[in-house]
C-alpha cells in the first residue's frame, strides 16, 4: 500500500513557484530520504504533506485518503513531525513536553501517561523526565523532540534536518531510533545534509530541485545515473589554502573542494585530466602526497544533477 501518494502538487508564493507539479510516491515501510539544495521546495512540500500549508494545486494522499489540511484529524493523527528547529518548551519539564504534544492528539488518562513513558523510554530521557529542556545538551533535545513527535505512535513520521548540530554519540543514537521506528512499523520521510547518513539508513531517495523530483530510486540506481563521472582525492603533504579556481579551468574539471589536506575533485571521465590538474597544484607549490580515484557516491550524483553540493 502507498503510504503516501502525491500528484502534479504545486504550490506559488506571489510570483515565486516553490514546488513545481510535483510527483512523488512512497510506499509504507519505507525509511525515505528526501534530498535537495536549499531553496528546492523540501521544507514547502513536507507543510503541505502535514496539512501546515495550503497547497496551490494538485492532490496528496496519505494512507489512501487526500489531504485536505490542517483541520483532517484523522490524518494529523497518523503523522509525527520532527521539525529542523527544536520545537520543545524550555519551562516545561521532558515529561510535560511530551504529555502536552501526545494530548493533542487525543490520548488521555492511562493511555496517555503510558505512551509518555515510553516515548521518553524510546529515546533515552526517562531518568530525566523531570529536569527542564534548558540543562540539556543538544543531543538532548533534538531526542526530547523526537518523543514529542512520536508519542501518539503515528504511521507517518517525518524528521526535517533531525541531526543537526549534535556529537557523534547522539547523531548515531538518533539513527539508531530511526531504525528501530521503522522496524515497529512506521514509515519514515528523512531529510538531511549528512548525506552519508542517508546512504546509511534509506531505502529509497528522491532528489528535489526546483520545485520538481529531477531523480528517484536507490541509492544504487542513483549512483548508475552518473558512470560518466569520476572522484579524485588529492592529499596534500600539509595543508595549504590552494587556489581551487584554478583547477576549474581544467578540461573537464566540474567541482573542487577542499576538507582538510585534501582536495575533492570531481571530473568527467571522458577527459585525461590528472596531470593538468596536478601541474596547475604544483604551479602553486603545492606538495602532492596521494591520489586516490573515488567510487561514485550519492555527493557526486546530487552534484551532478543539481550543480551543487548539498551543503551549498
Amino acid at each position: 500500500m502507498k503510504c503516501i501518494n502525491i500528484k502534479e502538487l504545486s504550490k506559488q508564493f506571489d510570483q515565486h513557484i516553490a514546488v513545481d507539479n510535483l510527483n512523488l510516491s512512497i510506499e509504507e515501510g519505507e525509511i525515505f530520504g528526501l534530498l535537495g539544495p536549499n531553496g528546492a521546495g523540501k521544507s514547502t512540500t513536507i507543510n503541505m504533506i502535514c496539512g501546515l500549508l495550503q497547497k496551490s494545486k494538485g492532490t496528496i494522499e496519505i494512507l489512501g485518503k487526500e489531504q485536505k489540511g490542517i483541520s483532517d484529524v484523522e490524518i494529523r493523527k497518523n503523522i509525527g513531525l520532527v521539525p529542523q528547529d527544536i520545537a520543545v518548551y524550555e519551562e516545561l519539564t521532558a515529561y510535560e513536553n511530551v504529555n502536552f504534544f501526545a494530548g493533542l492528539y487525543g490520548l488521555r488518562g492511562t493511555a496517555l501517561k503510558a505512551a509518555v513513558e515510553e516515548a521518553l523510554g524510546f529515546v533515552g530521557l526517562l531518568d530525566n523526565k523531570n529536569h527542564n529542556p534548558s540543562s540539556f545538551s543538544g543531543g538532548m533535545k533534538r531526542r526530547l523532540n523526537i518523543a514529542c513527535a512520536i508519542a501518539h505512535k503515528p504511521k507517518l513520521i517525518i524528521m526535517d534536518e533531525p541531526t543537526v548540530g549534535i556529537d557523534p554519540q547522539s547523531r548515531n543514537y538518533i539513527l539508531e531510533s530511526i531504525k528501530k521506528l521503522n522496524q515497529q512499523g512506521s514509515t519514515i520521510i528523512y531529510t538531511s545534509h549528512y548525506m552519508e547518513e542517508i546512504e546509511e539508513i534509506c531505502t529509497n531517495i528522491a532528489i528535489i530541485d526546483q520545485g520538481k523530483v529531477i531523480a528517484e530510486g536507490s541509492k544504487e540506481a542513483l549512483k548508475s545515473m552518473v558512470t560518466d563521472i569520476r572522484k579524485l582525492s588529492i592529499e596534500m603533504a600539509s595543508e595549504a589554502k590552494p587556489m581551487l579556481d584554478d583547477l576549474l579551468l581544467v578540461p573537464g574539471v566540474k567541482h573542487a573542494e577542499l576538507n582538510g589536506a585534501v582536495i575533492e575533485v570531481t571530473s568527467s571521465v571522458e577527459v585525461n585530466n590528472l596531470n593538468m590538474i596536478l601541474e596547475k597544484l604544483m604551479a602553486q607549490q603545492i606538495e602532492i602526497q596521494g591520489v586516490e580515484a573515488q567510487k561514485v557516491n550519492l555527493e557526486t550524483v546530487f552534484l551532478t544533477l543539481t550543480g551543487r553540493t548539498l551543503r551549498d
